[in-house]
């Protein structure tokens, strides 16, 4: 019996599969200037992209990583940003 391979990019480190997204989620923007009342009501919190492997996710939290080595169980390039900033989480596809 073969396996079916699957159709996301993933990568699997000490045995376990971490799967490559794309995330788009709300971050804090902030200005120490001067504004009038337009531009005040124009200022809006940017929009961010991050593209990194789910390394954990719960109610509140995910984390991601975007290196990691070979031989050894070590991850960089991390992130954790709260679920509630999240706007929309794609898994990427071979």
């Amino acid at each position: 019996m073969t396996r079916k391979k699957s159709k996301y990019r993933h990568a699997i480190i000490n045995k376990n599969k971490y799967y490559f997204y794309t995330i788009r989620w709300f971050d804090i923007t902030g200005d120490a200037g001067h504004a009038t009342k337009e531009e005040f009501n124009n200022f809006e919190c940017a929009i961010m992209i991050t593209q990194g492997y789910l390394y954990y996710k719960d109610k509140k939290f995910i984390k991601t990583f975007a290196s990691y080595d070979e031989k050894e169980e070590v991850f960089s390039d991390r992130n954790i940003i709260p679920r509630g900033c999240i706007i929309k989480m794609e898994r990427v596809e071979l």
